[in-house]
This record gives structure tokens, C-alpha cells and sequence, in this order.
């Protein structure tokens, strides 16, 4: 199948080449365009109570609605505020509601701190989409104008809370996108030039996987639009790294067998077939299982998940058809100039320590297996201490939000930043009863980790009442998360009134609720993409024992992953706990992009085994082919990922850090040392029941014929091919 599709497209590569760009150039006109959201609620199921209690808010209250900021005024010599300067923030307070700046709904002087040393200055905006370009203008209107007010009163008066934070957030993960997005071109770019020394080689992803990026995009923005889902930015974020992740490694695939079949005498269109056919089941298995893994996801609860699914599946089924259609007939184009200027891929390289490698797995296969499952383990048993961190929105570090902050929390408790909604309404239809609210109200001061409960308002048909509970602790801290989760809403609901319910909603409680929902999605997921790869696996290689020490082994990679960057940020950085998304991301290109490396390793080995050599002397030619590739792909990703390094955002930096330490140990310890040792100990039972390699006895006749082998030191002949 692969060899007549092969053959098609080196006849036809103009034609594909110009249905791939017309395509780009359509789609880009006329389709719908992939938009992000980053409201929380709207990935929640709707019977989450923080999710009820959003709705309630727009139904009760709608004069509540949009995102909040604060200003945070103190007096610029640090002393505690005079009349005269609680007189001039009011003054100021006003002065900023009659500016009537665009997307603000109000502004109003907010109470003074207990030890005078802060008041607060509320501001409302009219939206509530936590992306909407307006609200970020007017954070920075609003910031100009508070510094043009306080211009000669001796104050200062800083923009934090919700809004400013975000903006100032968004401001910062866009220059850290635009940032790691060209330090990752860089970076492919430069160690393609090292692999292959080809600028040609080297230009051949980008060109190639940013027309795929066009193509991929807009058909995730066209079906988003068909059946209703929404996007997010994590998608937005990591797209790129996705696509020019899975599309190298899979132009490295082709790359290097057609460079082995020139070297072979081919001609550049029978190379590029022969090439095709022989790594087209391998891109295409690894695909599957990489999409498999993704649209596994459209099982989950949480619409994040369930939207991330489709989107990164889209992006990988068109980088495999990319990989079996425009990369060949593009690189047949080219013929063997695709390695321009460089000349070595003429001859044969000597490959000694790959080939070294592979002699020393045929040789000692115990000492390996057992060294770098050591490796593996050792970090798994660091991923027990796993903490999650949704402290997502915190302000980023020199920004006016994070000095705000500062300031505020000089004379406020850290939960007025971000109060907890209370809701005490109706269940009957009728007016709350007089009283109603106070014995929650009152439940709510007693309760553990409450710093402060505000006064209640009412709805205008007087069926609903809304409070303020403001926390003692970072409103996003796990500390604020447990009092939530726990004694707040326990709190709130065993003292409602009968004929009453209590609902507990902010952006703490979305965040309580969000985490049960990861949570519950993790259990559910992880399982079935298991089991559907293991399935994948086990039709590429027809075999049922081969599918299952796979599938072990990309489970200790997975958790030893988790458990370096536990070891790494919690223990030796002192982080309070690791950011919550991290075994999505390392889920998303560890699992199941590391698959790719074992799915190539082990289908190099099923050569070796179909060509009548034993697991001793054919991982040697198996490496002497296989390593490169997979060092080459393993380090181009792993590069990738740490350019997040130079990131401005601390969760950006975590993650880069975290996916390239579990790239290196997927490519490296897991691939290229604990599945051919593996292999290698299990011999003919690695293939059962297909057995897809020869006779033991033919077996022994190789054996005998060559000598003392590996052990030896005789040279190893290579496997014979139909291509040979």
C-alpha cells in the first residue's frame, strides 16, 4: 500500500505539491479561524456548583458581572494614609468613573486597611471573557490616567486584581510564545544543519511544517465551528511545539531511509519509494498511536480536554499526510540535493558508537535492562510526591499587577484580591424569609481559614443573597483550594435554612472544581489511550508479548518524568507544588510522542528478526540505523521544549524544562536501552504468537556462519533486504 502510494506521488509531485498550497491558500481564505477561550466555566460541566454559581451570578445579579480589578493605593513614603489622602483617592475614584473609559462599567473608592496603610479603589469592566482585547486597553488606559491623578499627591495607586493580572499575563505569555516559537525554528534549524549538514535538510521542516500548521489550523477552526467546541490556550500554545515536533521526527524517518537507499545505489525517485515503503507503516503507526492518545481525551468531562482532543488529533492526521504525500514528493523534487552542500551522504558512515551500542545490548543485555530500569523507577518512585499548583494566575513577577499586589496586602488579607462568592437562594420559588442568610453568614465567620465576611446584597425578586468571604490565604493556593473544597462548602451548606441552598462560586471554587474534574479525567483517560496504543502496537508488530513491555516502559517514562520535575521544582526548587496541567503536557509529548521512538527502534528490530537473525546480532545493524535517527529526533524535540527556558512565565518554564528532561529519558534510557534489552532477553518470545522472526534454526546456521559474533568483535554484515 505505502509503495503504490509512494510511486504515486514521486509521478505526480508537482500535482501534490500544488494541492497542498492551493489548499493552504482556500482554507486560509474562507475557513472559520481557530479562536481560544480561557474562561474556566466554559470547560466545566454545567453540574459543577462554582459553574451554577457563575450562571446564578448573571441571572440574580447581573449588575455583578465582568471581570474586577483593584487599585491599590498607598502613600509613596510607605505611611499609613492621612484624611487628606483617603479624601484625594476618592477624589481620584471619581475622577476615573467620569472618564468613562471604554469597557469600564464603573469605578468606586473601596474601604481603607485597618492600619491605614491601603485603600482600595473597585473597578468593574463590562466584559467578562478573560480574552477580550477591550478589557486589556482599558487596564492600560486606566493605569495612565491613575498616574496622571496621582501625579503630586505623594501616593501611588497600582492596577491589580483579576483583570490586571490577566492582562499583564497575557501580555506575557505573548512575547514568551513569540519568543520560545522562534528559539524553537532556531534550534531545529540548527541541529538539522548538525545532523544532516544540509541547509536544504535543515529548511525542509519549516517550510514544510508551517504550510502544515496553515492547513491544521484552519481545519480545527472549521470544525470547532461545526459541532460547537471551543478552543483554549493551552491548544494555541502548543500547537506549534506539536507540529514541528511529530512533523521532524517524521521527516527524519524518511530523511534517513532515503539517504540509506542513495547510499545503496538507488536513484533519487526509487529511493524516495523505497523509503516510503519501508518507514511509511512505521509514521503511520506512530501516528495512529499519537492520535489515538490525543482523541482519547474527547473522553473527558472537562471541555478543555474534550476540545484540546480533536484539535491536536487534526494537527497530527495532517502532518502523517503531509509525511506520506508533500515531504516525498517535495524531497523527490529536490533528489539527493536536499543534502546540500554536503557531500557525506555519499558514503557510508562508520556509525561506531551506535553500532558500538548495539554490540554492547547484544552483548550484555541484563546489565542494561536492569541500569536503566533502574533509571526509570527510581524517578517513578519521586512522582508519589506530586503536588499540583493552580496558581495559574498569578501575577507575573515585576509587572504593576504583582507590585499591586504587594500593596495590598499590606493592610488586607490575601483573599480580597479574589473574594468567595457566597449564595444563599430559594428552593421554593418564594422571597428568602427574614434572616435567612445570617446563620450562614454567621457559620462562615467561625469557619477555619475565613478571614473576613462581607455584608449581604439581594436580588431585586429577593430569592437569592450574595456574600463575600474573603480567604486568609493566596485565593489560588492549595491551602485556599482544601478551605473551599472543605469547610467552606461544608460550612455553607449544612447552615442553609430549610426551603435554602447554599452555592459556593468564585474563582477559587472554579478552581476546586476544576481540579475534580482533571482529576476524574486522568482515571478515566490514561487507562483507555493505553490500551487502544498497546492494540495499535500490537497490529504493527503481530504480537501480544512485544505490545506489553512497550506499554510498561512508557509508563515508567511517563512517571519518571512526573517524578524528575517533582524532584527538580518541589524539592530541590522549593516550589510549592508542580503547575496541575504538567501530566497533561507530559501525556501529550511523552507518552505519545515518545511512542514514535519505540514504535522505529522495535520495528527496526522486527527486520532484523524477519531476516532470520538473532536478538543478539541484529540489534547491532538495527542500531547501527535506528540510533542516530532516534538521538537526532530526541534531541531536536527535547530542544524545543527547553527554549521555554527563555520564557518569561514561571508555568511555561516549568513545563519546557519538564518535557525535555522526559523527551531525553523516552528517547534515551526508555528506547534506546530498556526495549532492545528487552528484546534482546526475550529473543523468540518477543514476537509470540506471530513470531515474526525465522527458525531458531537459521538462527544458529547465522550464528555459526559468522563466527564469535558481537562478543567477538567480527563485523556485522547487515540484515539482507529486498532492496539489498
Amino acid at each position: 500500500m505505502f509503495g503504490g502510494l509512494a510511486r504515486f506521488v514521486v509521478r505526480r509531485r508537482w500535482w501534490v505539491i500544488a494541492v497542498w498550497v492551493v489548499a493552504a491558500v482556500l482554507l486560509v481564505g474562507f475557513a472559520p479561524k481557530f479562536k481560544a477561550s480561557t474562561q474556566q466555566t466554559d470547560f466545566l460541566p454545567g453540574s459543577y456548583e462554582s459553574v451554577r454559581a457563575f450562571h446564578l451570578t448573571g441571572d440574580a445579579f447581573p449588575q455583578t458581572r465582568g471581570q474586577t480589578a483593584i487599585f491599590a493605593v498607598t502613600r509613596a513614603d510607605g505611611g499609613p494614609l492621612t484624611a487628606a489622602d483617603q479624601a484625594a483617592a476618592a477624589r481620584l475614584a471619581g475622577r476615573l468613573d467620569a472618564a468613562d473609559v471604554e469597557g469600564v462599567q464603573r469605578v468606586a473608592a473601596g474601604p481603607v486597611a485597618a492600619d491605614r496603610l491601603v485603600q482600595m479603589i473597585n473597578v468593574r469592566f463590562l466584559s467578562e471573557s478573560f480574552d477580550d482585547p477591550a478589557v486589556g486597553k482599558a487596564v492600560d488606559r486606566l493605569r495612565d490616567d491613575a498616574a496622571a491623578g496621582t501625579r503630586g499627591t505623594g501616593l501611588t495607586a497600582r492596577l491589580t486584581g483579576t483583570a490586571a493580572i490577566n492582562a499583564d499575563a497575557q501580555k506575557s505569555y505573548e512575547r514568551s510564545d513569540t519568543i520560545t516559537l522562534g528559539a524553537t525554528i532556531v534550534v531545529i534549524f540548527v541541529l538539522l544543519i548538525l545532523t544532516f549538514r544540509s541547509v536544504v535538510a535543515a529548511f525542509l521542516p519549516l517550510v514544510t511544517v508551517g504550510l502544515v500548521m496553515v492547513v491544521a489550523l484552519s481545519l480545527i477552526g472549521s470544525v470547532n465551528a461545526a459541532f460547537g467546541l471551543k478552543g483554549d490556550n493551552m491548544t494555541q500554545s502548543l500547537m506549534p511545539i506539536v507540529l514541528f515536533g511529530v512533523g521532524t521526527d517524521y521527516i527524519l524517518f524518511l530523511l534517513f531511509r532515503y539517504r540509506e537507499r542513495l547510499r545503496a545505489g538507488e536513484d533519487g525517485r526509487s529511493a524516495m519509494v523505497a523509503a516510503v515503503e519501508r518507514v511509511g507503516e512505521v509514521i503511520a503507526s506512530a501516528a495512529c498511536a499519537v492520535i489515538v492518545a490525543f482523541s482519547a481525551l474527547i473522553l473527558a468531562s472537562l471541555g478543555m480536554l474534550r476540545s484540546m482532543g480533536p484539535a491536536m488529533g487534526i494537527a497530527v492526521a495532517t502532518t502523517l499526510v503531509a509525511a506520506l504525500t508533500l515531504i516525498p514528493a517535495v524531497v523527490s523534487l529536490l533528489g539527493p540535493k536536499v543534502f546540500w552542500p554536503s557531500r557525506a551522504w555519499r558514503a557510508e558512515p562508520r556509525h561506531t558508537r551506535a553500532a558500538g551500542l548495539g554490540r554492547l545490548i547484544g552483548r550484555s543485555p541484563w546489565p542494561v535492562a536492569l541500569v536503566s530500569g533502574a533509571v526509570l523507577v527510581a524517578l517513578s518512585v519521586c512522582a508519589l510526591g506530586f503536588s499540583a499548583d493552580f496558581n495559574m494566575a498569578a501575577a507575573p513577577s515585576g509587572t504593576e499587577a504583582a507590585r499591586g499586589l504587594q500593596d495590598l496586602e499590606k493592610g488586607f488579607p490575601p483573599g480580597a484580591e479574589e473574594a468567595t462568592q457566597v449564595f444563599v437562594r430559594s428552593t421554593s420559588g418564594a422571597r428568602l424569609a427574614p434572616g435567612a442568610v445570617a446563620p450562614v453568614v454567621a457559620r462562615l465567620k467561625a469557619t477555619p481559614g475565613v478571614a473576613a465576611v462581607g455584608a449581604p446584597s439581594f436580588s431585586a425578586d429577593g430569592r437569592t443573597a450574595l456574600f463575600d468571604a474573603q480567604l486568609a490565604t493566596d485565593p489560588l493556593s492549595r491551602p485556599a483550594m482544601d478551605t473551599v473544597s472543605g469547610p467552606v462548602r461544608r460550612s455553607a451548606h449544612a447552615a442553609a435554612p430549610p426551603g435554602t441552598e447554599a452555592i459556593v462560586g468564585g474563582q477559587t471554587a472554579v478552581m476546586v472544581d476544576l481540579r475534580q474534574a482533571m482529576n476524574r479525567d486522568y482515571a478515566v483517560v490514561f487507562p483507555i489511550a493505553g490500551v487502544l496504543i498497546a492494540v495499535i502496537l500490537g497490529l504493527l508488530l503481530r504480537s501480544v508479548v512485544a505490545p506489553l513491555y512497550l506499554m510498561a516502559a512508557v509508563v515508567l517514562s511517563f512517571l519518571g518524568t512526573i517524578g524528575a520535575s517533582v524532584a527538580l521544582f518541589q524539592w530541590g526548587g522549593g516550589h510549592a507544588g508542580v503547575i496541575f496541567f504538567l501530566p497533561l503536557v507530559v501525556y501529550l509529548f511523552v507518552t505519545a510522542l515518545g511512542t514514535d521512538y519505540n514504535i522505529l527502534v522495535i520495528a527496526r528490530l522486527r527486520e532484523e528478526a524477519r531476516a532470520g537473525h538473532s536478538p543478539r546480532r541484529g540489534v547491532g545493524h538495527a542500531f547501527t540505523q535506528a540510533a542516530p535517527t532516534v538521538a537526532s529526533a530526541g534531541l531536536i524535540l527535547a530542544g524545543s521544549f527547553a527554549t521555554f527556558l527563555l520564557a518569561e512565565a514561571d508555568a511555561m518554564q516549568e513545563m519546557g524544562t519538564t518535557v525535555a528532561l522526559g523527551v531525553v529519558l523516552a528517547a534515551f534510557a526508555m528506547s534506546m536501552f530498556l526495549v532492545p534489552a528487552v528484546t534482546v532477553l526475550l529473543g523468540h518470545a518477543a514476537w509470540w504468537p506471530g513470531h515474526q522472526d525465522a527458525a531458531a534454526a537459521m538462527a544458529g546456521a547465522e550464528e555459526r556462519a559468522a563466527g564469535p559474533g558481537p562478543a567477538g568483535g567480527e563485523p556485522y554484515r547487515g540484515a539482507p533486504t529486498r532492496h539489498d
